[in-house]
């Protein structure tokens, strides 16, 4: 079973759709699911900041040291939060999570630890929405430090068994209410199946791009405040367009300009998951820009326009791929072309050796 995250909406051209929907779960199924995180200090201290978390063995090097774990532990709720995360391409067709009946902490995470989530079907059961279904999984968070030598011993940390709405066949609507057919060619597939479990997987081996498809890559991705007044002020760029409240008010009916870079930085990542086996990008060429501004969402697509083998790395080939992005009017606000390393299915790659 592939469980196909492309669906075809036009003769080579493809939707990205994450999720599977109620009628793919199975008890006993298991799911690994891809890609992991590696946690920080910086983001254990976020989170109390963000949440206004007052314990101190999460930020307090000094108190962590004379306290029983002798480093700060990481916020239970922030791995919660980062398992659900990791599990959301799998989940994606949820609509509610329903409870908790369990989330067990059974090992520490501290900062410097690179986590993983797998998940596990216990029960489906029907609803009486006849839109959803009922699955109860169990999901499972394991960590490791990438030197082998962790302040706190590897393995599983976190069991989590929630019960989840998933949407039927049919019932999760697409952003632009096209469906589609779906891709059952083995390179479409968004798991591959690995001693009984099915491990996640994003993009396309160099030899699975075929020139003149295109993508309509997912999600797609919406500008909020927050997002451009942060972003302005970590890039030290203190244009008024970006955070003046009262020039905005005066010239631009106070809406916030989202900077050019972020744009382009943004529209290329909504590509990373058709595109997710890429060694290195090697640069960008013909790039057009137009206004986005806060509360805009765009959606990007992309076309392979060439492919060829790399010269001098015998284990990657090179795409040439033109990505157009537009806002939610219609309007292109972003194009480019773009040039990428790309490993090969029977190259040396680094997945089998990651865990991915």
């Amino acid at each position: 079973m592939s469980f196909p995250v492309y669906y075809e909406i036009a003769p080579g051209r493809y939707h990205e759709r994450y999720g599977l929907r109620f009628e793919d779960f199975a008890v006993g199924q298991r799911f690994r699911h891809r890609p992991g995180v590696t946690l920080t200090q910086q983001d254990n201290a976020d989170d109390t900041l963000d949440t206004y978390n007052g314990a101190q063995i999460h930020f307090d090097e000094r108190y962590a040291a004379q306290a029983s774990w002798r480093h700060p532990l990481m916020v239970s709720t922030l791995t919660v939060q980062r398992l659900l995360g990791m599990a959301s391409k799998t989940l994606g067709a949820r609509r509610e999570i329903l409870g908790f009946e369990q989330i067990a902490m059974s090992a520490p995470v501290f900062g410097g630890d690179t986590v993983y989530a797998e998940s596990e079907v216990l029960a489906t059961a029907q609803s009486a929405d006849p839109s959803v279904g009922v699955v109860t999984l169990a999901l499972r968070g394991y960590k490791q430090r990438a030197s082998g030598e962790a302040p706190g011993s590897e393995g599983l940390f976190a069991t989590l068994v929630a019960r989840v709405e998933i949407h039927r066949a049919g019932h999760w609507p697409p952003s632009d209410g096209n469906v589609g057919t779906p891709a059952t060619a083995p390179r479409f597939s968004g798991y591959r199946e690995e001693d009984g479990v099915f491990v996640e997987q994003f993009g396309l081996f160099f030899e699975d791009a075929q020139v003149g498809e295109s993508f309509v890559h997912a999600p797609r991705r919406s500008f909020h405040r927050f997002d451009l007044v942060s972003h302005s002020r970590r890039a030290f760029d203190h244009d008024a367009r970006y955070q003046d409240l009262a020039w905005l008010a005066a010239h631009t009916d106070g809406r916030l300009r989202v900077p050019e870079a972020l744009l382009l930085g943004a529209v290329t990542a909504l590509t990373t998951r058709t595109f997710g086996r890429v060694s290195a990008n090697l640069g960008w060429t013909g790039i057009e820009l137009a206004p986005v501004w806060e509360n805009d969402t765009v959606e990007a697509t992309s076309t392979i326009v060439d492919a060829r083998t790399s010269k001098s790395r015998a284990d990657e080939g090179i795409l040439t791929v033109d990505t157009v992005a537009h806002n939610h009017h219609g309007a292109q606000v972003c194009a480019y072309r773009r040039n990428l390393l790309v490993y090969k299915r029977a190259g040396n790659s680094p997945y089998a050796k990651a865990g991915y």
